[in-house]
């Protein structure tokens, strides 16, 4: 157990037996940014005081009379009501036995005994992948690996919109171009793809099929349309493997609307008083819950508008057996939140069932000027080139370590640096460092002997990866990657400071550099896990 989980407990149970309940995840610990405040300090006495009918001093002093003694080196009550505590030497030093020991299961949280989907990119199969699907595949890959290693059971899901007007448009781009292979003159509506990747996907048609499409019947243009879905997914696979993200589910629309799930949800909603008919079409009454006013699902022509066969999918992954669903969307989807929730409220499933990880767009930057995209003229600053032209790594840390819903400026030059303002070339950089220092005090093994790590550095080191399991434990409950992203930078900043001030082999004083190795070795292993849930690689010479 990690101190910062033993300091919570023994707090929640000082709370306990004042009288006072609080879950012991939710106490406030932080770590003290100046020595003399200790190791640790927590304002709880502060939060708590009022239902306490204390203040908070008083409350802070009643906490810390009820502290296990030996827990800590002593505790000391300070300022408005915060409690410091100061932790024994050999309690910050355990914590290398323990990343030693359990290696890349250091920081796995207990298991909740929930089952996640969490569905993102489901990018149209129409075109390549842009940016902002790129923003989407990193943050979701990143949320996902962060909730496994918080202990949930969690599922990657892709959802193919391979129906509607869009996929239509594709079909009739797609013989557009197939057309003019044999002669005739292009014709492109606005709303058709102008994209040049589809002159290949139609000379591929055309060495299968010869002119035997050209009359453009429905059922050649339903030809085009699966063709080219399957064509467009294929290379959007091709590409999110090469990110590194795989997903373990695909789910199509066509599958659900060929199952009868929306036609039951519709009877549904009818015989519950939840739908009604305006003007022809037909209204769920999703304002009587969340959202502002109620949504049309039937069109007056008698087709679906996308809010319906999304309901249905919606419950189809809620019938999987998951207790909790994350949609990873662009930020124009705002809206469409309470929508989707209110829909899965009136099956009676409760409104936190559905999360929505919004992110917004993403403008990229190079020689100090913008570098516009559109996707459909075919002009995208496109997801493969992106990466492509900075590489994988780049792209992925560039793309988690902030907040989905703060604006992206991407900085071409900055990814390309070699340079501590490159976070993710700094973080590498550590690691093989952490590798080189290994590998030249061979043969002296890494092997921690208590009260040999005294200087201050390291024990901001050793602070710094103890805190490895609650910042897990607190990145995952909040659904936040950046907070690894950050998590490693500053270990990484610690490690570069320690290379530089120490020395870390020292051949005339083997126990000392057993004792530094083994904390450069623990320090490695935290470094190649947190880069690992953001999807970098930590090399190992660079």
């Amino acid at each position: 157990m990690d101190n910062q989980t033993r300091l919570r407990k023994a707090i929640a149970a000082a709370l306990s037996d004042l009288g006072l309940s609080i879950d012991e995840e939710k106490v406030p610990l932080v770590e003290s940014k100046e020595k003399s405040h200790g190791d640790y300090a927590t304002s709880i006495a502060l939060k708590l005081a009022k239902p306490a009918g204390k203040s908070p001093l008083e409350l802070a002093n009643s906490i810390a009379s009820l502290l296990p003694k030996e827990l800590v080196e002593h505790y000391e009550v300070a300022g408005p009501g915060f409690i410091n505590f100061f932790l024994k030497k050999e309690d910050l030093e355990g914590v290398i036995a323990t990343i030693l020991k359990e290696g890349a299961h250091y920081g796995d949280g207990r298991k909740k005994g929930k089952k996640v989907d969490i569905e993102f990119v489901s990018a149209n199969p129409t075109g390549d992948l842009h940016l902002g699907h790129t923003r989407g595949a990193a943050l979701g890959d990143a949320t996902a690996s962060l909730l496994s290693k918080a202990g949930y059971k969690v599922t990657r899901e892709y959802y193919v919109n391979d129906c509607g007007n869009q996929v239509r448009h594709l079909g009739l781009s797609l013989y557009a171009r197939y057309r003019e292979l044999f002669g005739y003159p292009l014709e492109l509506g606005d709303d058709d793809y102008h994209g040049e990747d589809l002159i290949e996907i139609a000379r591929e048609i055309k060495e299968k099929k010869g002119d035997s499409l050209l009359n453009g019947s429905e059922e050649d243009l339903a030809y085009f349309s699966r063709y080219g879905v399957d064509r467009e997914l294929g290379k959007i696979k091709d590409d999110l493997a090469a990110f590194g993200v795989h997903f373990d589910v695909f789910s199509y629309e066509s599958d659900i609307r060929k199952s009868g799930k929306i036609e039951e949800a519709i009877a549904y909603f009818k015989e519950n008083g939840l739908a009604y008919e305006d003007g022809g079409a037909l209204y769920l009454k999703t304002s009587a819950y969340l959202d502002d006013k109620d949504r049309p699902i039937v069109k007056k022509d008698g087709s679906y508008t996308y809010f319906m066969p999304d309901i249905a999918y919606h419950y189809d992954k809620i019938s999987r057996g998951y207790d909790l669903l994350i949609d990873m969307l662009g930020a124009d989807h705002h809206g469409y939140l309470a929508r989707m929730k209110s829909a899965l409220m009136m099956k009676g499933y409760p409104e936190d069932v559905l999360e929505f990880g919004l992110y917004q767009i993403v403008r990229v930057y190079k020689d100090g000027a913008e570098v516009k995209m559109s996707k459909r003229t075919g002009k995208a600053v496109a997801h493969r080139d992106l990466v492509a032209e900075v590489g994988k790594d780049a792209v992925r840390y560039f793309f988690s370590e902030r907040s989905g819903d703060t604006h992206l400026d991407f900085d071409l030059d900055l990814a390309l640096s070699k340079s501590k303002e490159n976070p993710v070339y700094y973080s590498q950089y550590a690691y093989a460092r952490c590798q080189s220092v290994l590998h030249l005090a061979e043969p002296i093994c890494p092997e921690l002997t208590l009260g040999t790590l005294v200087l201050p550095l390291e024990g901001e080191i050793l602070k710094h990866l103890a805190s490895f399991p609650a910042m897990i434990e607190a990145a995952g409950e909040a659904r936040a990657p950046y907070k690894v992203a950050g998590y490693v930078y500053r270990l990484a900043s610690l490690i570069h400071e320690y290379y530089a001030s120490t020395r870390i082999i020292d051949r005339e004083n083997a126990v000392l550099t057993a004792s530094r190795l083994a904390l450069i070795k623990a320090a490695s292993i935290v470094i190649k896990e947190g880069l690992g849930i953001l999807g970098v690689t930590a090399p190992e010479k660079m």
